[in-house]
């Protein structure tokens, strides 16, 4: 039985036969202002045989600040190669509502940028009867603008209400010290406040991926991430193959806690490993065999059966066992050295 749902040749690399490589940023290329080791490097390898594009649903900066930053820390970036959920989310508006109507903004730079360049008019204040309300991450954003966002939106849509679109509901953003309240957390306190449900463009939803794979032409692509909720669940929505890389959010008691429609296709310590051939899972009478590690689960115990010194590898293996189970990992009794975390190789 393979670990993931895709079959693939075996000792072949994740960027095989890939046309187009669409990449997070947070806690793939960075965290806050400095690359993430090896991440540069790999990528500008990845895009020697394939298309290079970056997905992000920080909706803080614009696409042309984003490419700047990539650039300076020594990947080749133009503007048009990132796609954000500001952007997704003037793809959603427009079906809904004709520029030059005026959107209450909740949000920075990034989201004004594509407001304003969609025809439509900005607005802070639900005095200036706004049409909508595009709500995205800012560090700026205060209590005042979740308050202007609430006003703007205390009738129900089905009631007469106007629409109100999140570039996307992440519970949390890296950070060099560590992890911090992401867009999530304002979108739930205006929800908390008015009892409404925001539609959301950004990831795990298709209208950013549906953007990105437009735009870039791509017939097969890769995207890397770091988060399971929002990252690999997208990705599967839309039917692409995903990597996790272990260097930003979710770690890995999370993968072998991954629900189906979460689970990646490829599972990376760091970048290095999209350019080295990715081991074959294989399933023996119930055991599951990554290279020299090998799992099984019996019963409610989670068992290492043996380990061949590559961590990985035996997080590979017992994420094959867990996920084939079927079993909730909550009810599992699972041995800490199968998630331990020494990934970032020297």
């Amino acid at each position: 039985m393979a670990l993931f749902s895709r079959k693939r040749p075996a000792a072949s690399t994740p960027l095989d036969g890939v046309d187009t490589v669409l990449a997070d940023l947070d806690g793939v290329v960075y965290a806050g202002p400095g690359a993430l080791p090896f991440a540069v490097d790999s990528l500008n390898r990845a895009g020697e045989s394939a298309r290079l594009g970056y997905i992000t649903n920080n909706a803080a900066r614009t696409d042309a600040s984003v490419a700047e930053h990539l650039s300076s820390l020594g990947l080749e970036v133009a503007a048009s190669d990132v796609v954000t959920s500001p952007q997704a989310a003037m793809r959603l508006l427009a079906g809904i509502l004709p520029a030059p109507a005026t959107i209450l903004v909740v949000g920075g730079d990034g989201l004004v940028d594509e407001v304003t360049k969609a025809g439509y008019t900005v607005t802070r204040s639900a005095e200036d009867s706004p049409a909508a309300v595009v709500q995205g991450f800012a560090p700026e954003v205060a209590w005042t603008d979740l308050a202007e966002a609430a006003f703007a939106l205390k009738l129900p849509e089905e009631e007469g209400g106007i629409p109100w679109i999140a570039t996307n509901t992440d519970w949390t953003i890296p950070r060099e010290r560590g992890v911090a309240p992401g867009n999530g957390t304002l979108v739930s306190a205006v929800h908390t406040a008015i009892g409404r449900l925001a539609t959301v463009a950004g990831k795990p939803e298709a209208p950013i991926f549906e953007e990105a794979l437009a735009r870039f032409g791509a017939q097969k692509a890769l995207f890397i991430g770091d988060r399971l909720d929002t990252d690999i669940m997208g990705a599967s929505r839309v039917g692409i193959d995903s990597v996790l890389v272990l260097t930003g959010i979710d770690r890995p008691k999370h993968v072998l806690a991954a629900p189906e429609g979460s689970r990646p296709t490829y599972i990376l310590g760091d970048l290095r490993e999209l350019h080295e051939p990715y081991p074959e899972v294989i399933e023996k009478d119930g055991v599951f065999h990554v290279n020299g590690a090998a799992v099984r689960v019996s019963g409610a115990d989670v068992e290492i059966v043996a380990e061949s010194g590559v961590q990985i590898d035996l997080l590979r293996a017992g994420a094959a066992a867990i996920w084939a189970s079927g079993i909730p990992v909550f009810v599992l009794r699972v041995p800490e050295r199968l998630y331990d975390d020494p990934f970032h190789r020297p």
